[in-house]
């Protein structure tokens, strides 16, 4: 029994995980990886770190990742630093900010998409 105690208190995880039971309001601020599955109104920030919207999830909040990646339902703007993924269950009504995109065939957007490095005039 002391060794299964041992070995929970060990235990490392490795993202934050937000549940399809679970609705928040306001502002999530996460110093690891974070995945939404229940219903976000607010903003989302999680630094360099990745940001996942699963299929069934319901977000009306600007997003601010390393990488995000949506399968779920987004309204508002989205920045990441490294990369969006869009798979295609994915559909996003806000303006779109990244230096890489991944659109899948399926995924929806309604907005500017700025994608890319910024060219210097």
């Amino acid at each position: 029994m002391a060794n299964d105690l041992n070995a929970r208190t060990d235990e490392r995880r490795v993202a934050a995980w937000i549940g399809r039971a679970l609705r928040v309001e306001g502002r999530v601020v996460s110093e690891e990886n974070l995945t939404i599955d229940g219903q976000i109104e607010g903003t989302i920030e999680v630094g360099s770190h990745n940001l996942t919207i699963g299929p069934g999830a319901t977000v009306k909040a600007d997003l601010a990742a390393g990488t995000i990646s949506v399968s779920g339902c987004v309204v508002g703007n989205i920045t990441a630093t490294e990369r969006v993924d869009l798979h295609p269950t994915a559909a996003v009504d806000g303006d779109i900010a990244t230096p890489r995109l991944v659109m899948a065939d399926g995924a929806t957007v309604k907005g500017k998409v700025q994608a890319g490095k910024k060219r210097e005039a």
